[in-house]
């Protein structure tokens, strides 16, 4: 009998040993592992490149490698900015049918990592911060694209989708319109027409209140069928069986544009971004 009461006490332990190293594999499993991390502790050319284009009747033009101090990474940070020109500068940045950008008194960074770190799924956050709460047509971003995207620069054969179908479908993740309101951002997924350069802006997308000039985590992961925004990892907002609308590799773009005629009070525009990373499971 008493070996018999041994037995089932050890029967029962390796049941629950079991249990608990099933748990922690299952809990183990269910964190997130970083891939890329880049805390701009210099400007790292492997994971980013300039990204010069046109789009959305942009006032500002692109320039290369920091120009007119657009880009700069200084004590730990990256600042992508919009700089105010005494006079006009001859823009050679050209739109998705290749018409080029007039002159314009206002220059500006935005960089890319295509080419360099594109990944299908997961999570993707930045920590950054504006520097002020918000002025009539500022208009910066934190955002991915589909890594097929045919929009400069085109450096891979496979590079041929017009956004924003799917293989060039954009997930917002922080985007401010500083015409609309001051600490305000948008985030959410742009709904494919199923026609280039057919997209519907809003029907995914919501708008938040932050503090624009204090630091916050953004990020977008995949749950399930889901796409889940998050402002310091407390989701804000959900793009419900969204997901498996993006199954490409994609990749991430900060820049900092100037959207409307407003004209700009101070001479410089400054988006400081400590931190980039992706994650998976």
């Amino acid at each position: 009998m008493k070996k018999k009461y041994i037995i089932n006490l050890i029967l029962i332990g390796t049941l629950v040993l079991a249990c608990k190293t099933k748990e922690k594999q299952k809990e183990k499993s269910s964190k997130w592992k970083v891939d890329f991390l880049d805390n701009f502790d210099s400007f790292n050319s492997d994971n980013w490149q300039d990204q010069r284009i046109w789009v959305n009747n942009e006032t500002h033009c692109y320039v290369p490698d920091g120009e007119f101090g657009t880009r700069e990474v200084s004590k730990g940070t990256l600042k992508l900015k919009v700089v105010k020109l005494d006079k006009k500068y001859d823009c050679d940045n050209l739109d998705k049918h290749g018409k080029k950008h007039p002159e314009t008194k206002y220059v500006a960074g935005r960089i890319a990592s295509k080419n360099k770190k594109e990944f299908i799924k997961g999570k993707w956050t930045a920590r950054l911060k504006l520097g002020s709460n918000g002025e009539p047509s500022m208009f910066p971003a934190w955002w991915i694209l589909g890594a097929q995207n045919n929009e400069s620069p085109v450096q891979e054969d496979n590079e041929s989708i017009c956004w924003p179908l799917t293989g060039s479908g954009e997930i917002d993740i922080f985007e401010h319109h500083g015409d609309h309101q001051k600490d305000h951002f948008t985030a959410g997924a742009i709904k494919s027409l199923e026609e280039c350069d057919k997209g519907d802006w809003w029907s995914l997308r919501k708008g938040f209140d932050v503090t624009l000039n204090e630091y916050h985590e953004y990020s977008v992961e995949w749950e399930g069928s889901d796409l889940v925004y998050r402002v310091d990892n407390k989701e804000i907002y959900r793009n419900v069986g969204q997901g498996d609308n993006y199954p490409e590799p994609m990749f991430a773009i900060l820049n900092f544009a100037k959207i409307t005629d407003s004209p700009m009070k101070d001479s410089e525009w400054v988006m400081e971004v400590d931190w980039v990373k992706h994650e998976y499971k």
